[in-house]
């Protein structure tokens, strides 16, 4: 995230100095600016990063090309719509070596399945109309590059398709179309001279012409002998077959059933053969020389076992078949491959979900409104809302879900998260205001799926705690299977997290050095005053029309406007006290401190302030600044009249908000309903999206959680989890999920078991580490 604010940053300095703005010479922005116009090369790595590169170049007016890592198929739309031209590696992956159950164990689905289907990947593009070229790039050698292009055409795609990808369409992406890439008169001589199709394994490549230059590799008069046939010797046929390469020849000599010993060389078209004669008593040759003329029939000189001297003829019987497994006769099939599902890995659906009408009939309803909690009542969804609220309403088109016994809620929404983000922390400054939480989401977390399982539908992807003023945040609606942009709340307000003690003083990094300013808790104070006083100076500027556009003061700019509001990680009541100050010294209000794990002892100041607390249930003492902790804070805030929210900040207990928001009632004596306000609408007020989900309204969205039991129960399950009338999460199509799982894995093994039968090279089963990401996470 810290790269892509770079570039951006980048792209906004080079505008202002080529408008005559700098007063000292900078070699890289004129470099910069003087090669603007040449073809943009991205190499993105991948498919979430190709999207987001994309984006950063159509905010700047840039069409990138973009080096992918060949995962494009698996989000094909996605890759379209950015009207980019790739370059694409071919580096298919070996099967892995299943053969040990435990540890063919640890292998992802999603590793076997990109196995079974990556070298779709180029048809796919193809289909698609996306214009890509090949790369080298990561192949480990010539001979495994031809060797995956000819699995790339196994599985699809078009010969001529292929060479183009090599020839005309690179030198088009590279807008050198009118020199090189095809035979033409005018354009440099550039060519290869072959003794076929040069997709034909048994295709011999003679000669590389460059520029000119000729490079010969083989001699293209040698004449191909590789076929079956006949030889007569003496009035004694044999059957000759001679398969290798052509200048490394093997042959195999029958007479009748008879296998005999040989040997066989060919050089400047004469052939020399000897073999054992069929007399199985004795060790005696024919030996066998002749110039070759014309491989379909020629003749020469045969030296028989008693030394005489005779004649032989050949003749060709059949002409060698290409070999595509290497080492192996017979034609390489290409494996049955799966179907993509969305994600593509576990618990990933075959098609995404759809809005649906449905009728949820005779639930327990938690309102979170002032009608409280609604016995035996129906809840109509339509077109995504929350359509009407009642007894014995009239289904009409809607599916209908028996609800009796059940209880209906809000979904579940996470103020303080982790999950579903590829990096936490963009560590080097004390302020990283322009980094933005959007870039680095996640789609594929399996943690968007079990959040789902808690009755999770909302989450603030939050920055870490590295640094007193950290990145944007992300508020996401945990739409499963999803694109990341398509994750993204709709019309949510800006958040950015803010830190204070133990992290952003770096007094826990272990022995990691470092000379980051601030070292002390009086020196984060100072980093806020800093940072607010050149927000004002730098809008001062803006305003008189000599500005730099700088990414990082526009966003410190918005939260003294008010424009973009504040979550602060938090611990110690003195330094609560202290932000709250500051934030008051510049006119704005602190929105929530995150943690907060003293509110207890200011939560009257809090109140005072319009602050509100999204903190733990029960976590205490886990580290020094800690130690004050107690289990009744959250109750003690609420009974303040501060408005609390439950945070996991834990991709393991966000799964299980519920039961956290029981722990208000047991610490504290809270009444159910408000408890459970505390994890649905109380965090939907402090990031300002109440209007829209936290409660069942009429009109609202239907994020809605259909649970097995009491909701704050532990033997409570999330039946149906939906977002805007969409399941995203069923129990019954969950069991169903594992058994397509189960049902993919063992398919999978049974290919890549049969792989390694076969003699192809695998590489070691192994276990890929998912990152739980926490505040501290930092990744050097």
């Amino acid at each position: 995230m810290g790269s892509m604010a770079l570039l951006r940053q980048m792209y906004h300095d080079a505008d202002w100095y080529a408008k005559g703005n700098a007063k000292r010479t900078d070699l890289a922005l004129e470099a910069l600016n003087a090669n603007k116009n040449l073809v943009q090369i991205f190499h993105s790595g991948n498919k979430h990063n190709s999207i987001k590169t994309d984006a950063i170049g159509d905010e700047f007016g840039i069409q990138y090309v973009l080096v992918g890592d060949g995962t494009e198929y698996e989000n094909i739309a996605a890759m379209k719509a950015t009207n980019a031209s790739f370059i694409i590696p071919i580096n298919f992956p070996k099967a892995y070596d299943v053969s040990d159950p435990y540890s063919a164990s640890v292998v992802e689905l999603e590793a076997m399945k990109h196995w079974n289907q990556a070298p779709s990947n180029p048809k796919a593009l193809l289909d698609n109309g996306i214009q890509f070229s090949f790369t080298m790039h990561s192949s480990k050698s010539g001979k495994e590059f031809k060797g995956n292009l000819m699995k790339a055409i196994k599985y699809g795609l078009d010969k001529t398709k292929a060479l183009e990808a090599l020839t005309t369409v690179p030198a088009r992406i590279l807008q050198q179309e009118d020199k090189v890439g095809s035979l033409q008169n005018g354009r440099q001589a550039n060519f290869l001279i072959t003794s076929g199709d040069i997709f034909d394994p048994k295709t011999v490549i003679y000669e590389n012409w460059v520029q000119g230059n000729q490079n010969v590799f083989k001699d293209k008069s040698q004449k191909d002998l590789r076929g079956k046939y006949t030889f007569n010797v003496a009035g004694n046929d044999y059957d000759v077959t001679i398969v290798g390469s052509p200048e490394k020849l093997k042959a195999t000599v029958m007479k009748d059933s008879l296998k005999l010993g040989s040997k066989i060389a060919f050089k400047n078209d004469w052939l020399q053969l000897q073999f054992t004669t069929p007399d199985t008593t004795k060790t005696e040759y024919i030996r066998l020389t002749a110039p070759v003329r014309n491989v379909k029939f020629f003749s020469g000189k045969a030296i028989i076992a008693n030394g005489s001297e005779t004649s032989f003829n050949a003749t060709q019987k059949e002409v060698s078949k290409s070999k595509d497994k290497k080492g192996k006769g017979g034609k390489m099939e290409a494996p049955k491959m799966l179907p993509i599902s969305y994600p593509n890995g576990a618990y990933g659906s075959a098609t995404l979900p759809k809005q649906e009408n449905v009728l949820f009939r005779n639930a327990t309803v938690w309102t979170n409104e002032k009608d409280g909690i609604l016995q035996n009542t129906d809840v109509l969804v339509k077109d995504g809302k929350i359509a009407r609220i009642g007894k014995n309403l009239s289904a009409g088109n809607a599916r209908i879900v028996d609800a009796t016994g059940k209880h209906l809620t809000a979904g579940i929404i996470d103020e303080h998260s982790h999950i579903a983000a590829f990096t936490i922390n963009e560590a080097g400054h004390n302020s990283t205001a322009e980094v933005n939480m959007e870039d680095v989401v996640n789609p594929e977390d399996v943690d968007i799926y079990r959040n789902l399982a808690g009755g999770v539908t909302t989450i603030q992807l939050l920055h870490g705690s590295a640094n007193p003023i950290g990145g944007r945040s992300a508020i996401l609606s945990l739409r499963w299977g999803r694109s990341a942009d398509e994750m993204l709340f709709k019309d949510a307000d800006g958040f950015i997290k803010f830190a204070l003690g133990e992290n952003v003083k770096q007094s826990n990094w272990g022995d990691t050095e470092t000379t980051r300013f601030p070292q002390t808790r009086m020196g984060v104070e100072q980093v806020f005053t800093d940072y607010f006083q050149r927000a004002k100076e730098y809008e001062a500027k803006k305003k008189s029309g000599n500005y730099r556009y700088d990414i990082e003061m526009e966003t410190i700019l918005e939260i003294l406007n008010k424009k973009r509001f504040v979550s602060c990680h938090s611990y110690v009541q003195s330094e609560i006290n202290m932000l709250m100050k500051v934030a008051d010294k510049f006119g704005f209000n602190i929105n929530t401190f995150t943690h907060i794990l003293e509110g207890y002892k200011v939560a009257d100041k809090m109140k005072e302030h319009g602050v509100g607390g999204s903190t733990f249930s029960d976590w205490w003492a886990y580290k020094y600044e800690v130690n004050d902790a107690i289990p009744y804070n959250g109750a003690i805030m609420h009974n303040q009249g501060v408005l609390v929210a439950f945070n996991s900040d834990d991709g393991e207990m966000s799964r299980r908000l519920n039961q956290e928001a029981a722990k208000a009632v047991k610490y504290g004596g809270v009444s159910e309903e408000d408890a459970w306000k505390f994890v649905t609408l109380n965090p939907a007020k402090l990031l300002h999206i109440d209007d829209k989900v936290g409660s069942i309204k009429t009109g609202k969205q239907a994020d809605l959680v259909l649970w097995t039991a009491h909701p704050m129960s532990i033997y409570a399950k999330a039946q149906t989890t939906m977002i805007e009338g969409t399941v995203y999460f069923d129990l019954e199509r969950d069991a169903q999920l594992r058994r397509k799982i189960q049902n993919e894995r063992n398919e999978l093994m049974n290919m890549m078991l049969a792989e390694k039968n076969k003699g192809m090279k695998t590489q070691p089963a192994k276990k890929k580490d998912k990152v739980h990401h926490h505040c501290d996470t930092v990744e050097f």
